[in-house]
């Protein structure tokens, strides 16, 4: 069969089956055998003193508060979609604090296409139900608001339910900081909770300032994906973020801290605890939206694909793939040409990178 529909010609001469999600037991032996046959590149994982004495929260030391004209950054109010912007203004209007928080303030800042914009603000959830005609609140243990503008979805989160949720833990591990006033001293605590530093970025659209509470701007600059407490604690608490660190390195093009690192690779047997819907939704994140091959890539150096994937990774054995491997594959060539074809905002349907890689000789 000549795959020529994505730029390529090619005569594949293997057999895939269709994806699934399943343990790593279920793998063949020899599969099992060939992965533990494959060297890490030495010093990979050395130097690892961070993580090792970093055992708690107790370790971390904060970085220094920085408060960001958005005007200088090149963010502007254009920037942000006409749903977000309703959304923002109806709450405002109301007299309530409003932010955009995560990676859409990350994006921004990067002057990329958010694949959606988050917000938070001081208004309860009942508060935010009766601002808009169309909105409902979602999910039991951390409840938000869906808030739909025409055909799009808005999430807001309350900083009130961001209290009760980490509240005592975080004043436990942390206590209130220094030449802190009240207002800061929310903003921080919302912000501790972000799985990474440059997710942990607060923009408030109106005074047009982004804080930046985690030393988020200056992993931006580094192009670093870096926990905001120790790794082993964040993934630890949720290992779905062993995930999203492969998928936001993959979609930005950034390295992984060694530290964050470390734990990815010694915790990635944690994530078979999700569930499979969860699972297929991360991986469609990481294949649907531009930026699949490096998605790919990534799950094989930190053996996450045998665990996902386990199909194309005995396909990556079977072609003597390395972990830190730069050469490509039909596999990886085929996710190139489909990631030409798709951006944050124009993802794919998962059915076809889902069966994508079901190639019949």
């Amino acid at each position: 069969m000549v795959i020529s529909s994505f730029g390529i010609a090619c005569r594949p001469q293997f057999y895939l089956r269709t994806p699934q999600f399943q343990c790593i037991n279920k793998v063949q032996l020899n599969l099992v055998a060939a992965m533990e046959a494959l060297d890490e590149p030495e010093g990979l994982f050395k130097d690892n003193k961070t993580n090792n004495s970093a055992n708690g929260r107790k370790d971390v030391k904060a970085p220094a508060w920085k408060k960001l004209n958005s005007k200088e950054l090149g963010i502007t109010t254009s920037m942000i979609d006409k749903p977000t912007r309703k959304v923002l203004n109806g709450l405002k209007r109301k007299g309530y604090e409003v932010y955009l928080v995560g990676g859409c303030v990350r994006d921004l800042i990067l002057k990329r296409t958010p694949k959606d914009f988050d917000i938070i603000t001081s208004a309860e959830l009942k508060e935010v139900t009766r601002t808009f005609s169309w909105c409902e609140i979602v999910g039991k243990r951390f409840p938000i608001c869906h808030v739909h503008i025409s055909d799009t979805v808005v999430e807001v989160s309350s900083f009130s339910i961001s209290a009760r949720k980490y509240g005592s833990h975080l004043s436990a591990d942390f206590g209130k900081p220094v030449h802190c006033d009240d207002k800061d001293y929310i903003r921080w605590r919302n912000c501790m909770q972000r799985d990474f530093t440059i997710n942990g970025l607060m923009f408030d659209p109106y005074a047009r300032i982004v804080y930046d509470y985690m030393g988020g701007m200056e992993d931006i600059q580094k192009a670093k994906v870096q926990t905001v407490i120790p790794a082993s604690t964040s993934f630890q608490e949720d290992c779905a973020r062993i995930l999203r660190a492969i998928r936001i390195a993959a979609r930005l093009g950034f390295r992984i801290s060694k530290e964050t690192a470390h734990s990815v690779k010694n915790l990635s047997y944690s994530i078979l605890r999700l569930d499979k819907g969860r699972l297929l939704m991360e991986m469609n994140y990481m294949l649907a939206y531009g930026s699949a091959e490096a998605s790919l890539r990534l799950l094989w150096k930190f053996g996450l694909l045998e665990l996902l994937l386990p199909i194309q990774a005995a396909y990556f054995v079977s072609h003597g793939f390395r972990r830190r491997d730069k050469r490509t594959n039909m596999l990886l060539s085929l996710f190139s040409n489909l990631d030409k074809l798709l951006s944050p905002d124009k993802p794919c349907h998962s059915s076809l990178w889902f069966t994508l890689p079901g190639l019949r000789s």
